[in-house]
């Protein structure tokens, strides 16, 4: 099992490598010990080609009998993507969609956690929601200073979204995953993830039609 950490891996296979290990951590909790490359594969809709050059690449293969050792290849995988120290999120938007995201990912993984969520509606603010302490949106940059965050998930209303993403602009994230239906432009140092589930939707709809 190799371990030097590549210097920069395409965040496509970043990705495959985060689906990797969901599935690895399935396959522990149904009492598997190694898996085979075809196995992934056929899981997430690969070659298993792409499974074999995704795991060279950082540094794992495994043996043509037994294949992929699945607690192994769990510790590399975590290795790669995770940071060292962890890293905490913040939730901005607590309607029914950021609720759920943050009640859906609360101790899905050791080393990333969403640490606090903000809103405008002081029905919800200088409260727990969700199981996390929710503050007015105005402390923001206050919060994200003191505490060292760098990613947030956006789940405001549309006609909210560019002034809430400049305050975490502002007050310094780099990493946003946006949830809205607004594109939104970031500078060349910041990381957007987008995602519209209206898109993904009528996709599927063009698909099956």
């Amino acid at each position: 099992m190799g371990k030097n950490k590549p210097q920069a891996l395409p965040g496509k296979t970043v990705e495959r490598l985060s689906q990797y290990r969901r599935i690895l951590y399935n396959s522990i909790r149904e009492g598997k010990t190694n898996i085979y490359s075809h196995e992934l594969a056929k899981m997430m809709n690969l070659t298993p080609v792409q499974v074999r050059r995704d795991l060279m690449l950082i540094g794992y293969s495994g043996s043509q009998s037994k294949g992929y050792v699945v607690k192994d290849l769990v510790t590399l995988i975590g290795k790669i993507i995770d940071s060292d120290k962890g890293q905490r999120i913040i939730v901005v938007g607590m309607g029914n969609l950021g609720r759920a995201i943050t009640s859906y990912f609360s101790g899905k993984r050791e080393k990333l956690s969403i640490a606090a969520a903000f809103d405008n509606d002081l029905q919800k603010t200088d409260r727990i929601v969700a199981g996390i302490p929710c503050y007015h949106i105005n402390q923001i940059k206050e919060y994200v200073e003191k505490e060292g965050i760098s990613i947030a998930v956006l789940t405001v209303s549309p006609e909210a979204t560019h002034d809430v993403s400049k305050k975490l602009l502002e007050a310094g994230i780099k990493g946003i995953l946006n949830y809205t239906s607004v594109p939104l432009t970031v500078p060349e140092d910041v990381h957007l993830e987008e995602y519209d589930i209206v898109t993904s939707l009528e996709k599927l709809a063009y698909l099956v039609k």
